[in-house]
């Protein structure tokens, strides 16, 4: 098979590196593409917002088979304009993308179709949400409706917060994306990141992970795209998870096709495990970033087998084996993240970090005079299996510190929740 794989980040070198060991694969092409995906694959440049030019592509290349790394071309409808051509893509439609496109319609959903969620509000201006705000009481979470690249949401303590992140989002500070507003109830739990992947008719559990969305450690500071992840969470128990299955993903799955836009690709549900059970958080219709990196280091299928088997409506047919091991990702950030990120500075040692059961995933990187620079904000995601959450933790740091980059820095406690688990024993 020749793939094309559209985006540029860890996620993408994930799925990069994973479908680079099927057998079924001839050639892999990636736009833009990154360094670390140019070991495995072809880089191409393609104006992916130009639709027609990536169909032409694909039809002079010959491609069996698109992949759709970030949310935003699903959005913008990709997968439908290379579908009409007769392209194979894996990844949703622009009318079933609108799970991720649009927190209003989501918690709409949610609303008509009885999905446990928290109690939330829409808005279309600033006066109203600051009413509504101001009657409900803080904590309490705002949410730019749009795409927001991981910034649209603050969880707001205090009244002042919340009011400030109002005004952020009808300042313009998000652009389009924050043109409406969801204010919602702050829920009060454990989250977890839930993953299946789907064809229309049917949900395939696939894996679980828990993200540490905060920059500092000990959860604290601004929330970024994700600082590191583990897998699987121990939170999502056998229960939790047929659970969430059932009161969750099911009736999403159902009230997609009942309104016109059956969901096909991956849904990703991040999810608070309350006292009550299982709420939804949000939605995103693509793979997490960096969920996605510790999912392809669990995952002992094909992965090429399955994104063919969703994009050909044979999921029902399937299964999906895991390794035991626990696999956990620390991303490594450029001074200024999630601000303004110094790009430019060198990134030695990438050799020496990688060995047995630990890759280096790049995010942020690029070539600059042949040597190998940070480019982004998250720039390199360090991943590790080990028997334990614990083993895989002490793998992925020791690594980390065997990369010389003075100008990047990361969080010292992901996986925190699961090792303070597995020392009580619990």
């Amino acid at each position: 098979m020749n793939v094309l794989l559209l985006g540029s980040g860890g996620r993408e070198h994930a799925l990069a590196w994973k479908m680079s060991a099927s057998p079924l694969l001839t050639k892999l092409y990636a736009s833009p593409g990154n360094p670390g995906i140019g070991r495995v694959g072809e880089l191409v440049k393609l104006d992916v917002a130009d639709h027609s030019a990536v169909a032409s592509f694909c039809q002079e290349k010959k491609i069996d088979l698109v992949v759709v790394g970030p949310e935003g071309p699903l959005v913008a409808g990709i997968a439908d304009d290379l579908r009409a051509w007769g392209i194979r893509v894996f990844g949703p439609s622009k009318a079933a993308a609108r799970l991720e496109g649009s927190k209003g319609f989501t918690k709409d959903l949610c609303a008509r179709f009885n999905i446990p969620t928290a109690a939330y509000g829409r808005f279309g201006d600033l006066a109203s949400a600051k009413a509504y705000v101001e009657k409900t009481g803080a904590p309490i979470v705002i949410k730019a409706d749009g795409l927001a690249a991981g910034k649209g949401v603050t969880v707001a303590m205090t009244l002042d917060e919340a009011v400030a992140a109002l005004e952020a989002c009808f300042d313009g500070s998000f652009g389009a994306a924050g043109a409406e507003v969801v204010v919602e109830e702050y829920l009060t739990g454990e989250e977890a990141s839930f993953f299946c992947l789907c064809d229309g008719a049917t949900a395939l559990p696939f894996g679980t992970a828990q993200d540490h969305k905060r920059v500092g450690d000990g959860d604290t500071g601004p929330n970024t795209g994700g600082m590191g992840a583990y897998s699987p969470a121990p939170v999502m128990t056998p229960e939790m998870t047929e659970r969430t299955m059932r009161e969750i993903i099911e009736p999403t799955m159902r009230g997609m096709a009942n309104i016109g836009a059956p969901f096909a690709g991956v849904l990703f549900a991040g999810l608070m495990i309350t006292d009550q059970g299982p709420k939804l958080i949000e939605y995103n219709t693509r793979f997490g970033d960096p969920e996605c990196q510790v999912l392809m280091m669990r995952l002992k299928d094909d992965l090429l087998v399955l994104l063919n088997a969703a994009v050909d409506g044979q999921l029902a047919h399937m299964s999906i084996r895991w390794s035991d091991e626990a696999a956990l990702t620390v991303v490594m950030a450029a001074r200024g993240y999630p601000g303004t990120p110094e790009k430019g500075s060198v990134i030695r040692g990438l050799d020496k970090a990688e060995g047995e059961g630990v890759q280096v995933f790049h995010a942020g990187t690029a070539i600059n005079g042949g040597a190998l620079v940070a480019n982004g904000g998250r720039v390199l995601n360090v991943t590790a299996l080990g028997k334990t959450v614990s083993e895989a933790q002490a793998k992925a740091y020791a690594a980390v510190d065997r990369i010389d980059w003075p100008q990047g820095f990361c969080r010292r406690d992901i996986g925190w929740q699961a090792v303070a688990r597995e020392k009580a024993g619990i």
